[in-house]
């Protein structure tokens, strides 16, 4: 008696579960691609497809398949199997961006998610990171100076090598520190205008 009455609970429990990710579903789509959209996939479309299971489990009685389509008339794959590493770190910020007020997760860390970006994206992806960071710690490597001008501290990561082995330092920049790094970063430390271009960063 008591199995079939906590068996009963486990499945009304179930049918309210589906039903609040079948709602949620469409607009957790609409707005992660509203976001790809300002990371510089301007025709890319995000979309949660829901799998039934053969039999409900702990998590509900569905999985919920990321599916991703960062080229128009190409139809949507799961992302798992078609994004590269640039891509599915620019999904998770934009995914993290949309749900940083309901994730617990404390401390977030991007490698090198501006691979194959530039320009005006690399700001937007330096400003979304900036904007996660109210909620969460965030790290971030990169090699761009508009994300790395983003940061509230920067760190330098050198290797150096004695004549007998290579050891890797991580030192804070601050101050000149900084602008000099910014500057490297942009291909010019010694140069005016790069120097100018990363105070103004």
């Amino acid at each position: 008696k008591e199995q079939s009455a906590a068996s009963a609970k486990a499945m009304k429990l179930g049918k309210a579960l589906s039903a609040a990710r079948n709602k949620a579903a469409p607009a957790l789509a609409k707005a992660v691609t509203k976001e790809l959209r300002e990371l510089g996939f301007l025709r890319a479309e995000f979309g949660v497809r829901l799998e039934a299971l053969d039999e409900a489990r702990h998590l509900g009685a569905e999985l919920a398949e990321f599916e991703f389509a960062p080229n128009p008339g190409e139809p949507a794959k799961p992302l798992r199997a078609i994004a590269s590493s640039g891509e599915i770190s620019r999904v998770m910020l934009a995914l993290k961006s949309v749900l940083a007020g309901q994730d617990g997760v404390p401390l977030l860390v991007f490698d090198e998610i501006d691979a194959n970006v530039g320009g005006e994206v690399a700001v937007k992806v330096g400003q979304k990171m900036r904007a996660l960071s109210e909620a969460h710690q965030v790290l971030c490597i990169t090699h761009l100076p508009q994300v790395a001008a983003a940061a509230h501290r920067q760190f330098a990561v050198t290797k150096e090598f004695d004549g007998a082995r290579t050891t890797t330092a991580v030192g804070e920049l601050s101050g000149t520190e900084r602008i000099a790094a910014l500057a490297r970063m942009l291909g010019g430390q010694d140069s005016n205008s790069a120097l100018a271009h990363a105070r103004s960063l």
